[in-house]
């Protein structure tokens, strides 16, 4: 008999685009205890593999996550939502490479916070997003009573959480939480198409462009243009004469393949 499938897969391609699939298609992929420690475990060594440089996350199945199985409910709100260590979202957070979400089927509280989590989201049309916090005397503790209401209004999100009614993928998509929605054929296809985007660009800037873009976030725009500053300075203040040389070198030669800008 052959051994079960792992209920979190991690697959490394040579590309470097690495994917992270939630395999437990059958429970809609809700989340056991073991399963959220073994993502946050996988986002933590994808993260530190220099090898990797962009990361799709998706669902198998109908489901994209449906949040935390019910068996384990008391074990993770009252153990693990402490424990940084076990919490996916907080290693999602702490990810230095870009993650795509591949959202299919649905996407309900905690698999809603975990969607929060990506830094970049595709949808499959049909898809839902969707919080159950308020309907089942759950408190919110992976960000969604926050992010929500930067990305699409207070307003929008004191609705999708205080109703419990679906926001569905081309709503998230005209809000601006969602990038994209294609078929659900096209999902993984165009989450890939993201990844592999993100990899032909300079991944130390990348790195570092992701970390600005999240950290600025957290402050107030006077403070995000200050830290944006800061890293420039530390940025250009670390490079070499002779990187400085390899980059005007790169950037006349891509210049000279562009047809002349005409006034």
């Amino acid at each position: 008999m052959a051994d079960p499938q792992p209920l979190i897969l991690v697959e490394r391609r040579p590309d470097g685009v690495a994917s992270v699939t939630i395999n437990r298609p059958k429970s809609l992929n809700s989340l056991t205890r073991p399963m959220m420690v073994d993502l946050a475990g996988a986002f933590r060594s994808l993260g530190a593999d220099g090898s990797v440089r962009a990361i799709v996350l998706s669902g198998s199945g109908r489901a994209f996550c449906s949040g935390v199985d019910l068996t384990a409910a008391e074990d993770v709100f009252k153990g693990d939502v402490k424990d940084a260590e076990r919490d996916p979202v907080a290693q999602m957070e702490r990810c230095p490479k870009p993650i795509i979400g591949a959202i299919g089927g649905f996407a309900v509280t905690a698999g809603f916070e975990i969607a929060l989590a990506c830094d970049i989201l595709v949808a499959a049309k049909g898809a839902k997003f969707i919080d159950t916090h308020a309907r089942f005397g759950i408190f919110p503790s992976w960000g969604l009573s926050q992010k929500l209401a930067r990305i699409i209004g207070p307003n929008k999100a004191r609705e999708v959480s205080l109703t419990a009614m679906p926001l569905t993928a081309e709503q998230a998509e005209r809000l601006g939480l969602v990038n994209y929605v294609v078929e659900e054929g096209q999902l993984l296809k165009k989450a890939r198409e993201i990844a592999e985007a993100i990899i032909k660009n300079n991944h130390d800037l990348v790195l570092r462009y992701k970390s600005v873009i999240n950290d600025g976030l957290k402050l107030d725009l006077g403070h995000a243009l200050a830290l944006e500053k800061e890293r420039a300075h530390e940025y250009y203040n670390g490079m070499t004469k002779e990187q400085f040389k390899k980059m005007q070198e790169f950037i006349a030669g891509r210049s000279s393949k562009k047809p002349a800008a005409r006034l």
